[in-house]
């Protein structure tokens, strides 16, 4: 059966509600739902807590969520490049879990693989670990963390077909292939969609076991987060 949706609306359909924790793919501005983002702004859920690496950039991914008051909560592990959600933190209007980003990343990797909770030595001794209960293994503290699991995860991928099968491009696939194991239900955005069987089995990132709907992506900006040029030298 073929879980190809015919538009990020209709992807989307009866599957947002108030106070519901959505995992949303991305590293900086790469590998973003761009196209699910904006149909859940205009949906008006809120209360939402929101699991990302990041929370966009001005004017861009979940700043959008974020404009709209529709985020009580991020879990995240990089927040530097957004303002908006600098003051509402500050003013305390959202809550924020900072989490270490490797940290993050394995919580999301023990969500999908059916693991409650690890132990690790990253942000023993710091705040990060405040509440958390410690271990000692061969004479070196470790602090245990818990999985993440969302209602819904949205991913974005290069290409996949009508199974769900998925394959990602270059930096794109960052925290996409782990968030796609550890949501309830995942609907994948795609650049492409190609016919069933065009995947060598090989190169496929995330087996369609692990996406229920996918729809091709209306917006492909793929912005540049910070721009970084070097002098021409002279001649």
């Amino acid at each position: 059966m073929s879980k190809i949706y015919e538009s990020p609306a209709a992807a989307l359909d009866g599957l947002l509600f108030d106070g519901m924790t959505i995992m949303s793919g991305g590293f900086g501005l790469s590998g973003n739902p761009e196209s699910l983002i904006p149909e859940i702004r205009r949906s008006g859920v809120k209360d939402l807590t929101v699991i990302s690496n990041n929370a966009g950039a001005d004017g861009f991914g979940l700043w959008m969520l974020l404009e709209t008051r529709q985020v009580k909560k991020m879990i995240s592990s990089y927040v530097g490049e957004n303002k908006l959600f600098e003051q509402q933190y500050l003013s305390g209007d959202l809550e924020l879990e900072l989490t270490p980003q490797g940290t993050l990343a394995e919580r999301i990797r023990a969500g999908g693989a059916g693991i409650p909770a690890f132990y690790t030595k990253t942000g023993v001794g710091t705040v990060v670990a405040e509440g958390k209960p410690i271990e000692v293994f061969e004479g070196e503290e470790y602090v245990r963390e818990t999985w993440l699991r969302a209602d819904l995860s949205i991913v974005k991928a290069w290409r996949a077909d009508a199974a769900g099968n998925l394959m990602f491009r270059k930096t794109a696939r960052n925290f996409n292939p782990n968030m796609a194991t550890a949501g309830k239900v995942t609907v994948a955005e795609v650049e492409e969609i190609v016919p069933d069987g065009a995947f060598d089995p090989d190169c496929i990132h995330t087996p369609g076991i692990y996406v229920d709907r996918v729809v091709l992506s209306t917006i492909n900006e793929k912005r540049i987060e910070k721009r970084t040029i070097r002098e021409r030298e002279a001649a």
